[in-house]
């Protein structure tokens, strides 16, 4: 299997860092990722949520505008540092690329805020699909500011 593509996007917001983390964790999908970016669509729903997204090892899964989805689980949830998950079982625009993802959102204090960065390494499919990949990564990091910046307006409302 081709090597992993890793891309990250990071955003300094002024709230402290446990309030980043508590608040950020809960955010519905939908009102984080409700904009397109390029051909990157939004969340259109999570399904198959028990409860508050809290916990390691629960799953959902994730729709996208335009029918996509994947099956997330949160792998990790060590507060107010870092929560990681995985994506898989990718359908839609994505399933030719990416076989799977682990996704990481880490907080780290700096002055009166916290620095916020989303990271997703992503697994490709095939070596043709690996090639794609720094293309989609512009592309993804565009998604990532816009979505960063939503995160920005959520923690400070």
């Amino acid at each position: 299997m081709p090597e992993p593509h890793v891309m990250d996007q990071s955003r300094a917001i002024p709230v402290d860092v446990d309030t980043a983390f508590a608040r950020t964790l809960p955010v519905p999908l939908p009102t984080l990722f409700s904009r397109w970016y390029g051909p990157i669509s939004p969340v259109k729903a999570v399904r198959g949520q028990d409860g508050d997204w809290s916990a390691a090892g629960q799953t959902r899964t994730v729709v996208q505008v335009g029918g996509g989805s994947m099956r997330e689980e949160l792998t990790v949830v060590d507060p107010p540092n870092v929560f990681r998950y995985t994506l898989s079982d990718v359908t839609g625009p994505l399933a030719p690329l990416v076989d799977h993802i682990d996704g990481e959102w880490s907080f780290t204090p700096v002055g009166t805020g916290t620095t916020v960065t989303w990271r997703w390494t992503v697994y490709p499919k095939s070596r043709v699909a690996a090639a794609a990949l720094p293309a989609f990564a512009l592309l993804w990091r565009g998604f990532a500011r816009q979505a960063l910046e939503q995160l920005s307006h959520e923690l400070l409302r």
